[in-house]
């Protein structure tokens, strides 16, 4: 018995698609109307849905009123978060003057840092923010407990703001936006707040980890055990410092890992070079990798997000990476994310040439050949009398600001005035060198009628423009594609 399907009718005046039963078909809908649309694009149309996500937010988005007054500025702190991280440092600095540093206590202050802060960059940074790693339960207790102890909020809260951050980069739905100053990126977005609320990111897979999910339902308790509690007792039950463990391992440590972190937001988008892409301001450099326990190739980072590496040469400082490394030697990661290396390297040459580019660009070239007069054998010659003229690969250049700086001497140059001396310069008296061949090119002021070699022959193109860097919108054109000026690559 067959049973036949209801067919499908389309109204072109509208994305409604109508089934032969007389009822719609919501997803035929759909692709429809998504068809109307390309259709309607394409015969230039325009309709909101081609405005970006961001564009989109803020022109619905009502921004919070201006701060006017200092009584105005009480409503908009977050009290919590300015009284912990300036009481800290405040209370830690003031105890570091009048007690002593032990160095069982400094060795174990900086031991406890490197804890902490891997906690922030192994564990909420690249294994929670961005997935880079798969990690055993063990070694997720291990770094979510190193990372409330860091004092920058729960796993939830912290990668969220980072997803946020890294969807709406520089933008004014980027939580802690580099383009509103540096110290706003560095501190100031967890102070006061922001006058647009920043964008939302997906965090449904973090409420899946039951790791991520008791670390924020305790974190109050694990905040003040794993921040205050615990490096303050270790000094005291193992070698009597009580206070010392408080003002060093404690308030001090906290002080150092607060603001390597904040470093990333700020120094990272600050400092450095733009080596893989300068759409965006994060930028690589050693000395934020330095003080941000190797998060400072923030450039590769943000083009790169879900590999595990911020640094992927061996020499670059990225102590997190080797940590994540060795968890996977001792069978505690798996699965860690690398990206392709010729997509890598492709980045890397792109903004090579783009330099290469802004260089070219403010280098004077000779003219194109285009631009240049048609001068017949009469006129060359009739002209040569007046003017040392040479001809050469059948272009005319006008030698008179060199002839006495001829390295073979004038004689050797007034020889060929008015003369072909294309088989002279190109081996039969001497091999001119490249350098030679690229100021010759500046010389030129005709072409010889009937006497210009086919564009084809390397001879009439410099050496340094042998290789030229292209815009693709100039490939193909007259202007762009000449015989002085090749677009290809060779």
């Amino acid at each position: 018995m067959s049973v036949s399907r209801p067919r499908l009718k389309m109204d072109l005046s509208s994305p409604t698609v109508w089934r032969s039963d007389g009822k719609n078909d919501p997803k035929a809908t759909e692709m429809s109307s998504l068809a109307c649309k390309t259709l309607a694009l394409s015969q230039g149309a325009t309709f909101e849905d081609r405005e970006n996500y961001v564009a989109r937010k803020l022109k619905n988005t009502k921004p919070r009123p201006p701060i006017t007054s200092w009584w105005g500025l009480s409503g908009e702190v977050y009290w919590f978060q300015l009284i912990l991280l300036t009481m800290v440092p405040t209370v830690g600095l003031i105890g570091a003057y009048y007690t002593p540093l032990r160095w069982e206590t400094g060795l174990f202050a900086v031991l406890y840092y490197f804890y902490t802060g891997l906690g922030i960059t192994a564990g909420y940074h690249r294994l929670w923010s961005h997935r880079c790693y798969n990690a055993s339960n063990p070694l997720k207790y291990f770094l979510a407990l190193g990372g409330v102890g860091a004092v920058q909020g729960s796993i939830k809260w912290w990668s969220r703001g980072h997803r946020a951050h890294h969807r709406f980069t520089d933008t004014k739905l980027d939580p802690y936006n580099a383009k509103d100053g540096f110290w706003y990126s560095h501190i100031g977005w967890l102070i006061i707040k922001p006058r647009i609320r920043p964008g939302t990111a997906d965090v449904s897979d973090l409420a899946r980890d039951h790791v991520v999910r008791w670390q924020h339902k305790f974190y109050f308790p694990l905040l003040f055990t794993m921040g205050f509690v615990v490096p303050t007792i270790i000094p005291w039950l193992f070698w009597d410092d009580l206070r010392g463990g408080y003002i060093y391992a404690a308030l001090l440590r906290l002080t150092f890992v607060h603001h390597s972190t904040f470093c990333v937001n700020s120094l990272a988008h600050w400092l450095g070079e733009a080596r893989f892409d300068d759409k965006n301001t994060p930028r690589d450099h050693v000395i934020t990798a330095l003080v941000t326990i190797g998060e400072g190739y923030h450039n590769f980072h943000h083009q790169f997000p879900m590999d595990y590496r911020n640094a992927i040469k061996w020499y670059q400082y990225d102590p997190t990476k080797w940590f994540i490394w060795i968890c996977q030697q001792l069978r505690l990661a798996s699965h860690l994310k690398t990206f392709s290396d010729n997509e890598v390297r492709k980045g890397e040459l792109t903004m090579q040439l783009k330099r290469l580019r802004q260089q070219q660009d403010h280098i004077v070239w000779p003219q194109d050949s285009n631009d240049l007069p048609v001068v017949s054998w009469e006129s060359y010659q009739k002209q040569s009398a007046e003017r040392p003229l040479i001809l050469i690969s059948g272009l005319i250049h006008d030698v008179s600001t060199f002839i006495d700086e001829h390295p073979g001497g004038a004689p050797i140059v007034a020889r060929y005035i008015g003369k072909d001396a294309t088989t002279a310069f190109f081996g039969g008296v001497y091999e001119h060198s490249s350098a030679a061949h690229n100021l010759l090119a500046m010389k030129r002021v005709g072409i010889l009628h009937g006497g210009m070699p086919h564009g084809a022959d390397d001879r009439i193109i410099p050496p340094s423009q042998r290789l030229w860097v292209a815009r693709y919108t100039e490939l193909g054109s007259s202007s762009a594609c000449s015989e002085s000026e090749p677009s290809s690559t060779e």
